[in-house]
Protein backbone atom coordinates (compact mmCIF):
# COMPACT_ATOMS: atom_id res chain seq x y z
CA UNK A 1 0.00 0.00 0.00
CA UNK A 2 1.30 3.77 -0.99
CA UNK A 3 1.90 6.05 2.02
CA UNK A 4 0.33 8.76 2.56
CA UNK A 5 2.80 11.12 0.85
CA UNK A 6 4.03 8.96 -1.77
CA UNK A 7 2.45 10.15 -5.01
CA UNK A 8 3.57 13.61 -4.07
CA UNK A 9 7.34 12.62 -3.87
CA UNK A 10 6.82 11.03 -7.51
CA UNK A 11 4.96 13.57 -8.96
CA UNK A 12 8.08 15.95 -7.09
CA UNK A 13 10.78 13.58 -8.42
CA UNK A 14 9.49 13.76 -12.15
CA UNK A 15 8.95 17.65 -11.83
CA UNK A 16 12.64 17.77 -11.18
CA UNK A 17 13.62 15.08 -13.93
CA UNK A 18 11.62 17.52 -16.28
CA UNK A 19 13.25 20.70 -15.29
CA UNK A 20 17.13 18.87 -16.03
CA UNK A 21 16.04 17.87 -19.42
CA UNK A 22 15.10 21.61 -20.36
CA UNK A 23 17.93 23.52 -18.95
CA UNK A 24 20.48 20.24 -20.20
CA UNK A 25 18.71 20.85 -23.44
CA UNK A 26 19.35 24.78 -22.76
CA UNK A 27 23.19 23.66 -22.22
CA UNK A 28 23.88 21.81 -25.20
CA UNK A 29 22.37 24.48 -27.51
CA UNK A 30 24.19 26.90 -25.88
CA UNK A 31 27.31 24.66 -26.89
CA UNK A 32 26.22 24.39 -30.05
CA UNK A 33 26.01 28.32 -30.66
CA UNK A 34 28.99 29.01 -28.88
CA UNK A 35 31.14 26.78 -30.82
CA UNK A 36 29.22 28.12 -34.11
CA UNK A 37 30.36 31.49 -33.53
CA UNK A 38 33.88 30.82 -32.36
CA UNK A 39 34.52 28.85 -35.89
CA UNK A 40 32.67 31.68 -38.17
CA UNK A 41 35.39 34.11 -36.48
CA UNK A 42 38.06 32.18 -37.15
CA UNK A 43 37.13 30.74 -40.34
CA UNK A 44 38.18 32.56 -43.41
CA UNK A 45 36.31 33.28 -46.53
CA UNK A 46 37.49 30.51 -48.69
CA UNK A 47 35.88 28.08 -45.95
CA UNK A 48 32.03 29.04 -45.94
CA UNK A 49 31.22 25.93 -47.58
CA UNK A 50 32.20 24.40 -44.62
CA UNK A 51 30.74 26.77 -42.10
CA UNK A 52 27.13 25.90 -44.32
CA UNK A 53 28.10 22.36 -44.13
CA UNK A 54 28.37 22.82 -39.81
CA UNK A 55 25.29 24.63 -39.88
CA UNK A 56 23.34 22.19 -41.22
CA UNK A 57 24.63 19.88 -38.74
CA UNK A 58 23.74 21.53 -36.19
CA UNK A 59 20.51 22.01 -37.04
CA UNK A 60 19.80 19.07 -37.75
CA UNK A 61 20.60 18.13 -34.49
CA UNK A 62 19.12 20.42 -32.05
CA UNK A 63 15.98 19.91 -34.14
CA UNK A 64 16.04 16.73 -33.30
CA UNK A 65 16.88 16.98 -30.15
CA UNK A 66 14.01 19.48 -29.89
CA UNK A 67 11.97 16.75 -31.00
CA UNK A 68 12.71 14.07 -28.66
CA UNK A 69 12.46 15.89 -25.69
CA UNK A 70 9.45 17.18 -26.75
CA UNK A 71 8.23 13.38 -27.11
CA UNK A 72 9.32 12.98 -24.09
CA UNK A 73 7.81 15.74 -21.99
CA UNK A 74 4.57 14.60 -23.78
CA UNK A 75 5.23 10.85 -23.16
CA UNK A 76 5.81 12.19 -19.29
CA UNK A 77 2.95 14.29 -19.02
CA UNK A 78 0.84 11.41 -20.12
CA UNK A 79 1.94 9.21 -17.92
CA UNK A 80 2.30 11.31 -14.80
CA UNK A 81 -1.58 12.55 -15.65
CA UNK A 82 -2.20 7.99 -15.98
CA UNK A 83 -0.52 7.36 -12.78
CA UNK A 84 -2.14 10.62 -10.94
CA UNK A 85 -5.49 9.60 -11.92
CA UNK A 86 -5.23 6.25 -11.02
CA UNK A 87 -3.37 6.53 -7.56
CA UNK A 88 -4.96 9.72 -6.42
CA UNK A 89 -7.82 10.97 -8.73
CA UNK A 90 -9.93 7.75 -9.16
CA UNK A 91 -9.57 6.61 -5.07
CA UNK A 92 -10.25 9.94 -3.78
CA UNK A 93 -13.14 9.82 -6.13
CA UNK A 94 -14.42 6.47 -4.40
CA UNK A 95 -13.33 7.60 -0.89
CA UNK A 96 -15.57 10.37 -1.55
CA UNK A 97 -18.11 7.98 -2.95
CA UNK A 98 -17.92 5.66 -0.10
CA UNK A 99 -18.47 8.48 2.44
CA UNK A 100 -21.25 9.60 0.75
CA UNK A 101 -23.05 6.27 0.48
CA UNK A 102 -21.90 5.68 4.05
CA UNK A 103 -23.30 8.79 5.16
CA UNK A 104 -26.70 8.21 2.74
CA UNK A 105 -26.98 4.90 4.98
CA UNK A 106 -26.61 6.28 8.40
CA UNK A 107 -29.25 9.19 7.51
CA UNK A 108 -31.39 6.19 6.07
CA UNK A 109 -30.67 3.91 9.15
CA UNK A 110 -31.06 7.18 11.14
CA UNK A 111 -34.32 8.10 10.52
CA UNK A 112 -35.77 4.08 10.59
CA UNK A 113 -34.95 4.47 14.58
CA UNK A 114 -36.64 7.63 14.91
CA UNK A 115 -40.21 6.94 13.31
CA UNK A 116 -40.41 4.00 15.43
CA UNK A 117 -39.56 5.81 18.67
CA UNK A 118 -42.61 7.16 20.72
CA UNK A 119 -40.98 10.21 21.52
CA UNK A 120 -40.66 13.44 19.95
CA UNK A 121 -37.38 14.51 18.36
CA UNK A 122 -37.13 17.38 15.92
CA UNK A 123 -33.72 19.04 14.40
CA UNK A 124 -33.56 22.86 13.43
CA UNK A 125 -31.05 24.55 11.64
CA UNK A 126 -29.30 27.95 12.49
CA UNK A 127 -32.18 29.59 10.77
CA UNK A 128 -34.99 27.93 12.52
CA UNK A 129 -35.73 25.38 9.76
CA UNK A 130 -36.58 21.75 10.33
CA UNK A 131 -34.34 19.59 9.11
CA UNK A 132 -35.32 16.32 10.68
CA UNK A 133 -39.13 15.68 12.33
CA UNK A 134 -40.09 12.06 13.89
CA UNK A 135 -43.87 10.95 13.45
CA UNK A 136 -44.34 11.40 17.16
CA UNK A 137 -43.35 14.76 17.21
CA UNK A 138 -46.10 15.77 14.60
CA UNK A 139 -48.40 13.68 16.93
CA UNK A 140 -47.57 15.14 20.31
CA UNK A 141 -47.06 18.79 19.58
CA UNK A 142 -50.02 18.31 16.60
CA UNK A 143 -47.92 19.81 13.97
CA UNK A 144 -50.02 20.56 10.91
CA UNK A 145 -48.32 20.59 7.20
CA UNK A 146 -47.85 23.85 6.96
CA UNK A 147 -45.57 24.10 9.70
CA UNK A 148 -42.09 24.40 9.05
CA UNK A 149 -40.02 26.31 11.44
CA UNK A 150 -39.28 27.00 14.95
CA UNK A 151 -41.87 30.10 15.34
CA UNK A 152 -44.47 27.82 13.30
CA UNK A 153 -44.70 24.92 16.17
CA UNK A 154 -43.72 26.71 19.24
CA UNK A 155 -45.03 30.26 18.88
CA UNK A 156 -48.63 28.84 18.98
CA UNK A 157 -48.50 27.75 22.33
CA UNK A 158 -46.19 29.98 24.01
CA UNK A 159 -44.78 33.20 22.34
CA UNK A 160 -42.23 33.45 25.02
CA UNK A 161 -40.35 30.28 23.57
CA UNK A 162 -37.28 31.66 21.89
CA UNK A 163 -34.72 29.84 19.87
CA UNK A 164 -31.79 33.11 19.78
CA UNK A 165 -32.70 32.83 23.27
CA UNK A 166 -32.48 29.22 23.39
CA UNK A 167 -29.07 29.04 21.42
CA UNK A 168 -27.11 32.49 22.56
CA UNK A 169 -28.14 33.07 26.35
CA UNK A 170 -28.44 29.78 28.17
CA UNK A 171 -24.97 29.25 27.97
CA UNK A 172 -25.07 26.09 25.93
CA UNK A 173 -27.35 24.23 28.19
CA UNK A 174 -30.04 22.09 27.43
CA UNK A 175 -33.34 24.04 29.08
CA UNK A 176 -37.02 22.87 29.54
CA UNK A 177 -40.20 24.38 28.41
CA UNK A 178 -43.94 23.61 29.50
CA UNK A 179 -45.96 23.03 25.96
CA UNK A 180 -49.52 23.11 27.28
CA UNK A 181 -51.22 20.95 24.37
CA UNK A 182 -55.68 20.54 25.72
CA UNK A 183 -55.98 19.22 28.81
CA UNK A 184 -51.95 17.74 28.59
CA UNK A 185 -48.64 19.69 29.51
CA UNK A 186 -45.32 18.35 27.74
CA UNK A 187 -41.98 19.13 28.88
CA UNK A 188 -39.99 20.19 26.07
CA UNK A 189 -36.28 19.84 26.32
CA UNK A 190 -34.11 22.24 24.28
CA UNK A 191 -30.28 21.55 23.60
CA UNK A 192 -28.40 23.64 21.02
CA UNK A 193 -25.94 22.02 19.46
CA UNK A 194 -22.22 23.19 17.20
CA UNK A 195 -20.75 22.20 14.00
CA UNK A 196 -17.41 20.74 13.77
CA UNK A 197 -16.10 24.22 14.14
CA UNK A 198 -17.53 24.97 17.06
CA UNK A 199 -20.23 27.43 15.19
CA UNK A 200 -23.62 27.27 16.61
CA UNK A 201 -25.83 25.02 14.18
CA UNK A 202 -29.06 24.48 15.55
CA UNK A 203 -31.33 22.90 17.84
CA UNK A 204 -32.68 19.80 18.76
CA UNK A 205 -36.34 19.70 20.31
CA UNK A 206 -37.36 16.34 22.78
CA UNK A 207 -40.66 15.79 23.37
CA UNK A 208 -40.91 12.81 25.86
CA UNK A 209 -44.85 10.95 25.47
CA UNK A 210 -45.87 12.66 29.01
CA UNK A 211 -49.06 11.95 27.46
CA UNK A 212 -49.09 8.16 27.40
CA UNK A 213 -47.77 8.90 30.93
CA UNK A 214 -50.25 11.02 32.35
CA UNK A 215 -53.02 8.60 31.20
CA UNK A 216 -51.18 5.05 32.51
CA UNK A 217 -51.21 7.70 35.54
CA UNK A 218 -54.96 8.77 35.47
CA UNK A 219 -55.66 4.67 35.33
CA UNK A 220 -53.52 4.08 38.19
CA UNK A 221 -55.70 6.51 40.43
CA UNK A 222 -58.97 5.36 38.45
CA UNK A 223 -58.16 2.02 40.01
CA UNK A 224 -57.61 2.74 43.79
CA UNK A 225 -60.38 4.92 43.59
CA UNK A 226 -62.58 1.68 42.03
CA UNK A 227 -61.13 -0.29 44.16
CA UNK A 228 -61.83 1.63 47.45
CA UNK A 229 -65.62 2.26 46.27
CA UNK A 230 -65.72 -1.42 45.72
CA UNK A 231 -64.59 -2.36 49.14
CA UNK A 232 -66.56 0.33 50.76
CA UNK A 233 -69.80 -0.30 49.21
CA UNK A 234 -69.76 -4.12 50.97
CA UNK A 235 -68.58 -3.16 54.05
CA UNK A 236 -70.58 0.13 54.25
CA UNK A 237 -73.61 -2.49 53.76
CA UNK A 238 -72.09 -5.40 56.58
CA UNK A 239 -71.60 -2.61 59.07
CA UNK A 240 -74.77 -1.11 59.01
CA UNK A 241 -76.85 -4.01 59.00
CA UNK A 242 -74.24 -5.72 61.79
CA UNK A 243 -75.22 -2.33 63.82
CA UNK A 244 -79.06 -2.60 63.43
CA UNK A 245 -79.09 -6.31 64.36
CA UNK A 246 -76.95 -5.57 67.61
CA UNK A 247 -78.83 -2.25 68.79
CA UNK A 248 -82.56 -3.75 68.05
CA UNK A 249 -84.93 -6.85 69.43
CA UNK A 250 -86.17 -7.91 65.46
CA UNK A 251 -88.01 -10.91 64.55
CA UNK A 252 -86.54 -14.44 63.73
CA UNK A 253 -87.36 -13.64 60.11
CA UNK A 254 -86.20 -9.70 59.78
CA UNK A 255 -82.89 -11.38 61.40
CA UNK A 256 -82.42 -14.07 59.04
CA UNK A 257 -83.32 -11.08 56.36
CA UNK A 258 -80.39 -9.10 57.58
CA UNK A 259 -78.01 -11.81 58.40
CA UNK A 260 -78.41 -12.96 54.34
CA UNK A 261 -77.77 -9.26 52.82
CA UNK A 262 -74.43 -9.72 55.00
CA UNK A 263 -73.54 -13.27 53.59
CA UNK A 264 -74.37 -11.45 50.65
CA UNK A 265 -72.57 -8.74 50.90
CA UNK A 266 -69.32 -10.79 52.41
CA UNK A 267 -69.40 -12.93 49.23
CA UNK A 268 -68.96 -9.98 47.13
CA UNK A 269 -66.40 -8.32 48.59
CA UNK A 270 -64.45 -12.18 49.18
CA UNK A 271 -65.08 -12.12 45.19
CA UNK A 272 -63.32 -8.97 44.47
CA UNK A 273 -60.66 -9.67 46.57
CA UNK A 274 -59.95 -12.85 44.94
CA UNK A 275 -60.49 -11.23 41.25
CA UNK A 276 -57.84 -8.37 42.37
CA UNK A 277 -55.52 -11.35 43.43
CA UNK A 278 -55.70 -12.76 40.37
CA UNK A 279 -54.95 -10.16 38.54
CA UNK A 280 -51.72 -8.84 40.71
CA UNK A 281 -50.39 -12.52 40.10
CA UNK A 282 -50.88 -12.12 36.67
CA UNK A 283 -49.52 -8.89 36.64
CA UNK A 284 -46.74 -9.98 38.42
CA UNK A 285 -46.03 -13.18 36.32
CA UNK A 286 -46.24 -15.34 39.38
CA UNK A 287 -49.32 -16.82 38.50
CA UNK A 288 -47.56 -20.35 36.37
CA UNK A 289 -49.61 -21.16 33.78
CA UNK A 290 -49.46 -25.39 33.47
CA UNK A 291 -50.56 -26.00 29.85
CA UNK A 292 -51.68 -29.29 28.62
CA UNK A 293 -53.74 -30.93 26.05
CA UNK A 294 -57.81 -31.33 27.00
CA UNK A 295 -61.17 -31.99 25.26
CA UNK A 296 -62.81 -28.71 24.95
CA UNK A 297 -65.96 -29.88 24.14
CA UNK A 298 -66.28 -31.72 27.02
CA UNK A 299 -64.94 -28.58 29.47
CA UNK A 300 -67.97 -26.85 28.23
CA UNK A 301 -70.08 -28.94 29.06
CA UNK A 302 -69.05 -29.38 32.75
CA UNK A 303 -69.33 -25.62 32.83
CA UNK A 304 -72.71 -25.61 31.61
CA UNK A 305 -73.54 -28.59 34.39
CA UNK A 306 -72.30 -26.41 36.86
CA UNK A 307 -74.23 -23.58 36.42
CA UNK A 308 -77.17 -25.61 35.98
CA UNK A 309 -78.91 -24.03 39.43
CA UNK A 310 -78.65 -20.47 38.05
CA UNK A 311 -79.64 -21.38 34.40
CA UNK A 312 -83.02 -23.34 35.81
CA UNK A 313 -83.77 -20.24 37.96
CA UNK A 314 -84.00 -17.84 35.01
CA UNK A 315 -85.62 -20.67 32.75
CA UNK A 316 -83.18 -19.99 29.87
CA UNK A 317 -83.20 -22.25 27.26
CA UNK A 318 -79.14 -22.87 26.62
CA UNK A 319 -78.05 -25.23 23.37
CA UNK A 320 -75.14 -27.10 22.71
CA UNK A 321 -73.49 -27.64 19.73
CA UNK A 322 -70.47 -29.20 18.22
CA UNK A 323 -69.57 -28.43 14.73
CA UNK A 324 -66.67 -30.35 13.91
CA UNK A 325 -63.79 -32.82 15.03
CA UNK A 326 -61.95 -30.68 17.23
CA UNK A 327 -58.76 -31.85 18.53
CA UNK A 328 -57.63 -31.55 22.12
CA UNK A 329 -56.62 -27.92 22.78
CA UNK A 330 -53.12 -27.24 24.46
CA UNK A 331 -53.72 -24.84 27.54
CA UNK A 332 -53.90 -23.87 31.27
CA UNK A 333 -57.87 -26.18 31.82
CA UNK A 334 -58.06 -24.47 34.82
CA UNK A 335 -57.54 -20.92 33.31
CA UNK A 336 -59.75 -21.91 30.27
CA UNK A 337 -62.40 -22.93 32.47
CA UNK A 338 -62.57 -19.40 34.34
CA UNK A 339 -63.01 -17.89 31.23
CA UNK A 340 -65.70 -20.06 29.87
CA UNK A 341 -67.42 -19.88 33.39
CA UNK A 342 -67.15 -15.92 33.15
CA UNK A 343 -69.09 -15.52 29.89
CA UNK A 344 -71.43 -17.77 30.29
CA UNK A 345 -72.75 -16.18 34.16
CA UNK A 346 -72.85 -13.12 32.08
CA UNK A 347 -75.09 -14.44 29.65
CA UNK A 348 -77.34 -15.90 32.06
CA UNK A 349 -77.43 -12.64 34.35
CA UNK A 350 -77.85 -10.21 31.33
CA UNK A 351 -80.38 -12.23 29.31
CA UNK A 352 -84.17 -11.92 30.94
CA UNK A 353 -85.67 -14.97 31.93
CA UNK A 354 -87.10 -17.10 29.36
CA UNK A 355 -84.03 -16.74 27.00
CA UNK A 356 -82.10 -18.01 24.63
CA UNK A 357 -79.08 -19.72 24.79
CA UNK A 358 -76.66 -21.03 22.09
CA UNK A 359 -72.56 -22.49 22.74
CA UNK A 360 -71.32 -23.58 19.73
CA UNK A 361 -67.41 -25.47 19.75
CA UNK A 362 -65.50 -25.51 16.67
CA UNK A 363 -62.04 -25.84 14.81
CA UNK A 364 -60.33 -23.55 12.36
CA UNK A 365 -56.99 -23.55 11.41
CA UNK A 366 -54.87 -24.57 14.47
CA UNK A 367 -57.78 -22.93 16.74
CA UNK A 368 -60.35 -24.32 18.40
CA UNK A 369 -63.08 -21.70 19.43
CA UNK A 370 -66.22 -21.64 21.86
CA UNK A 371 -68.80 -19.59 20.65
CA UNK A 372 -71.44 -18.14 23.03
CA UNK A 373 -74.59 -16.40 21.71
CA UNK A 374 -77.64 -14.59 23.71
CA UNK A 375 -80.53 -12.36 23.38
CA UNK A 376 -79.97 -10.81 26.57
CA UNK A 377 -79.92 -6.88 26.95
CA UNK A 378 -76.63 -5.85 24.72
CA UNK A 379 -73.77 -3.71 24.77
CA UNK A 380 -73.80 -0.09 23.43
CA UNK A 381 -71.23 0.59 20.38
CA UNK A 382 -69.62 3.11 21.99
CA UNK A 383 -68.87 0.71 25.16
CA UNK A 384 -67.40 -1.90 23.15
CA UNK A 385 -63.74 -1.05 22.91
CA UNK A 386 -63.82 -0.26 26.53
CA UNK A 387 -65.29 -3.28 28.12
CA UNK A 388 -62.29 -5.55 28.59
CA UNK A 389 -60.92 -2.25 31.22
CA UNK A 390 -60.28 -2.55 34.50
CA UNK A 391 -63.52 -2.04 36.71
CA UNK A 392 -64.95 -0.72 33.37
CA UNK A 393 -68.86 -1.51 33.30
CA UNK A 394 -71.15 -0.54 31.16
CA UNK A 395 -74.45 0.51 33.69
CA UNK A 396 -72.64 0.35 37.42
CA UNK A 397 -76.11 0.46 39.13
CA UNK A 398 -77.07 -2.70 37.25
CA UNK A 399 -73.64 -4.50 37.62
CA UNK A 400 -73.75 -3.90 41.49
CA UNK A 401 -77.45 -4.95 41.46
CA UNK A 402 -76.06 -8.61 39.61
CA UNK A 403 -72.80 -8.59 41.87
CA UNK A 404 -70.30 -7.86 39.18
CA UNK A 405 -67.14 -6.03 39.93
CA UNK A 406 -66.37 -4.92 36.06
CA UNK A 407 -63.10 -6.71 36.57
CA UNK A 408 -64.17 -10.27 34.85
CA UNK A 409 -63.86 -9.27 31.46
CA UNK A 410 -60.57 -8.18 32.16
CA UNK A 411 -59.25 -11.16 33.83
CA UNK A 412 -60.93 -13.52 31.33
CA UNK A 413 -58.50 -11.38 28.34
CA UNK A 414 -55.15 -11.20 30.39
CA UNK A 415 -55.75 -15.28 30.88
CA UNK A 416 -56.06 -16.19 27.54
CA UNK A 417 -53.02 -13.72 26.34
CA UNK A 418 -51.04 -15.87 28.88
CA UNK A 419 -51.81 -19.13 26.88
CA UNK A 420 -51.83 -17.70 23.38
CA UNK A 421 -56.12 -17.11 22.82
CA UNK A 422 -58.35 -14.51 21.59
CA UNK A 423 -61.26 -13.58 22.79
CA UNK A 424 -63.75 -11.08 20.54
CA UNK A 425 -67.21 -9.97 21.38
CA UNK A 426 -69.70 -8.19 19.41
CA UNK A 427 -73.05 -7.13 20.44
CA UNK A 428 -76.31 -4.61 19.79
CA UNK A 429 -78.66 -3.22 22.30
CA UNK A 430 -82.06 -5.47 22.55
CA UNK A 431 -80.67 -7.94 20.81
CA UNK A 432 -77.70 -9.64 22.70
CA UNK A 433 -74.07 -9.99 22.34
CA UNK A 434 -71.55 -12.61 20.75
CA UNK A 435 -68.38 -13.70 21.98
CA UNK A 436 -66.16 -15.94 20.54
CA UNK A 437 -63.02 -17.80 22.44
CA UNK A 438 -60.58 -19.29 20.86
CA UNK A 439 -57.57 -21.47 22.43
CA UNK A 440 -54.61 -22.96 19.82
CA UNK A 441 -54.46 -26.56 19.90
CA UNK A 442 -50.87 -26.75 19.27
CA UNK A 443 -47.78 -25.95 21.45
Amino acid sequence: MLKKNTPFKIVLIVFIIEIGILIGLGVVLQKNIGALQSGISTTSISNLDQVNEKLTELSRKNNITLVLSAVFLVISLIGLAIYMSRVIIYPLNKLLQNKEEEKSTEQIEMRKILSHTTEGIIVFNIDGEIVLINPAAKKLLKIEPEDNSFEDIFHKYDKNINMEKIIYLDNWTSTTEKVIIGDFYLDVLFSPFRDKNDIPAGVIAFIPDIIEHSRLDNMRKEFVADVSHELKTPITSIMGYADTLLEGDYDEETQKEFLRVIASEARRMARLVADLLELSRIDSDKKRVRKENFDLGKMVKECQAKLAIEIKKKNHQVENFVTADVPPVFADRDDIERVVLNILTNSIKYTPEGGTIKIYVGFVYNDAYIKIIDNGIGIPEEDLNRIFERFYRVDKARSREYGGSGLGLAIAKEILDKNGGTIDIKSEVGKGTEVVIKVPTKE
